[in-house]
Formats: C-alpha cells, sequence, structure tokens
C-alpha cells in the first residue's frame, strides 16, 4: 500500500499503539474505543461564534442536536445537516465536534449535527428516522435558529454519509424538505459488501472488510441483507434529479469501490458533482485527522463546495 505521508504516520502510531479491532469487541467497548482514540487527538478546537446544544422529541424519543454557528451574521444563515461517522454502532456529537468546527469555519456556513440512534440497540431504520425527523426539525424551526430553510444540505462521513444520501433521495422524492447539497466522506454506500474493496484486511487500519460485516451485522438485525436502496444508496434505480454531491473517497478503504461506482453513476445520471479521490488515504482521514494537511485539504474542499451551492 501506498500511503500519503500523514496517513503513513496515523498508521504506524495506530500499530504501535496495538489497539484492538471493533469486531473483536462489544458495541460498548467499541463506543468507548473511539473515544480513547479521538482523546489522542490533542489539536485545540476550532473557534466558532456560538456552539448551542438542542434536542427535539423524535420518533423514539428525544434527539440531540448541536448548532454551530461560525460567525455572528444575524440570519437568515444557511445550514448542513450533518450525521456522524461510525458504522451505525458507535460515534457522537463529540467524537465529530472537531470536524463540525472545521466544517462551519472553512465554509462560513452553519452546521447542525444530529445524535441519531445507534445500533444494535437501535437497529435500522431508527438512526434514518431520526435524522429524516431531524431535517423536518431544523427545517420548521429555521426561524428561531436564524437559519434559512431554502439553502439547506445534508453531509456525513462514512455512515453518517449513508443517511445523508438517502436522506437527500427521499428529499429529491418529495417525501422531506429539499435540500440542495449533499456532502459525502468515505461513504457507506453498499451494504451487500458485495465491492471488491471489502475484501481489505490490514492489520492495523481501523477499518477493514471485517469491521463493515461486523457493523452491519449490528445496524441491520433481521432487517434484510442490504440489498433496499435505504440501506445501499447504490442500489436505488435512478440517481437522476439528486441534489449536487461533493463525494470523497480513499483508496485504502474498505468503502472505496462503493464509491468510485456512486460517482460514475451521479455523473452519468446527471447529477452536479464534484469528486476528489485520495488513493493515499485510509477510511475516516476527513473526521479523524482535522490537523493533519491532507485532511484540512479535503475539509477545505467541501467547504468550497458548499458555500458554492448554500452561501
Amino acid at each position: 500500500m501506498n500511503f500519503d505521508p500523514d496517513a503513513e504516520a496515523v498508521f504506524k502510531a495506530l500499530r504501535e499503539a496495538g489497539l484492538p479491532r471493533f469486531e473483536t469487541l462489544t458495541p460498548v467497548e467499541a463506543r468507548e474505543l473511539l473515544r480513547a482514540i479521538r482523546a489522542r487527538n490533542t489539536t485545540p478546537p476550532q473557534p466558532v461564534a456560538e456552539v448551542t446544544d438542542l434536542s427535539f422529541d423524535g420518533p423514539g424519543g428525544p434527539v440531540a442536536l448541536r448548532h454551530y454557528r461560525p460567525s455572528a451574521e444575524p440570519g437568515p444563515r444557511p445550514a448542513l445537516l450533518y450525521c456522524h461517522g461510525g458504522g451505525f454502532v458507535i460515534g457522537s456529537l463529540d467524537s465529530h465536534d472537531g470536524l463540525c468546527r472545521a466544517l462551519a469555519t472553512a465554509s462560513g456556513i452553519d452546521i447542525v449535527s444530529v445524535d441519531y440512534r445507534l445500533a444494535p440497540e437501535h437497529p435500522f431504520p431508527a438512526g434514518l428516522d431520526d435524522v429524516r425527523a431531524a431535517l423536518q426539525f431544523v427545517v420548521r424551526e429555521a426561524a428561531a435558529l436564524g437559519l434559512d430553510p431554502g439553502r439547506m444540505g445534508i453531509g456525513g462521513d462514512s455512515a453518517g454519509a449513508n443517511l445523508a444520501a438517502v436522506v437527500a433521495l427521499e428529499a429529491r422524492d418529495g417525501g422531506l424538505p429539499p435540500v440542495r447539497i449533499q456532502v459525502l466522506a468515505c461513504p457507506v454506500l453498499d451494504l451487500t459488501l458485495s465491492q471488491p474493496s471489502q475484501a481489505l484486511d490490514v492489520e492495523g487500519l481501523a477499518v477493514n472488510g471485517p469491521t463493515m460485516r461486523w457493523f452491519r451485522r449490528h445496524y441491520l438485525g433481521d432487517h434484510g441483507d442490504g440489498g433496499d436502496w435505504r440501506q445501499s444508496p447504490l442500489a436505488v434505480p435512478s440517481l437522476a434529479g439528486a441534489p449536487s454531491c461533493h463525494l470523497v473517497t480513499a483508496g485504502i478503504d474498505p468503502l472505496c469501490d462503493e464509491g468510485l461506482c456512486y460517482a460514475a453513476r451521479l455523473a452519468k445520471e446527471g447529477v452536479r458533482l464534484v469528486h476528489e479521490h485520495y488513493p493515499g488515504q485510509m477510511h475516516g482521514f476527513v473526521s479523524a485527522g482535522v490537523a493533519q494537511p491532507t485532511s484540512r485539504r479535503a475539509i477545505a474542499s467541501m467547504a468550497a463546495t458548499m458555500r458554492a451551492e448554500l452561501a
């Protein structure tokens, strides 16, 4: 494998730390491991004008949100609803706080992060239901939040990007409020796990093919095998008319091939697309490494697309 220099440094550090693989742990233990990994990042959080924790009554109980305002500019302001990654099993508002701050600062656009329910305690479609409800809440309460409901986007990384992609398609079909852009970083797009890159299995990587099989088992439970397009957006019959898309893929990632296939389909079916491929990067590099040069470059590019579509 040909790592980028910053990816190689992270890979070496992970191997030397001797951390257990997620798929060898219980979900609770895996959540603690992610918290420990993120705690190793000593980069100070980027300041923003205001951070507000919110909640609303979702379909399964209270859903927490975190609203990042990059400046004191009065509303109505554009916003992007962000869905954190973590294989539908791990991750939280806190695990992706650094990335949301960086996106808000770089783009000048408000970010609203959603703490959707996690599997296996809440399998498919619980998390997806929460994201749907979060979009509806933010649009409904836009005036109180200082936001412009006509300039909304949705995004996420990994499993969160899966949820964002599904909601973007449902918004296209009229079932949800419209969104102008979807921002997808290293997205889960094919939970059949049949793409060739799912064979990736390298000791020291945080996410391998076996990790994805562990995530899928917890997320889907007895709710199918990934063939439903609301589980695997790559299986949707048509992408035509979907919101414009900024798609980031990484070469050293079991999700690489499905991301490349999705990019090819988006382009072929006439969706406005910015696709950036980082062949020497690992899964999760955007969310895990806001202090790394390549991660900062990817975030800056995502932010530029957000500004072009929403600002």
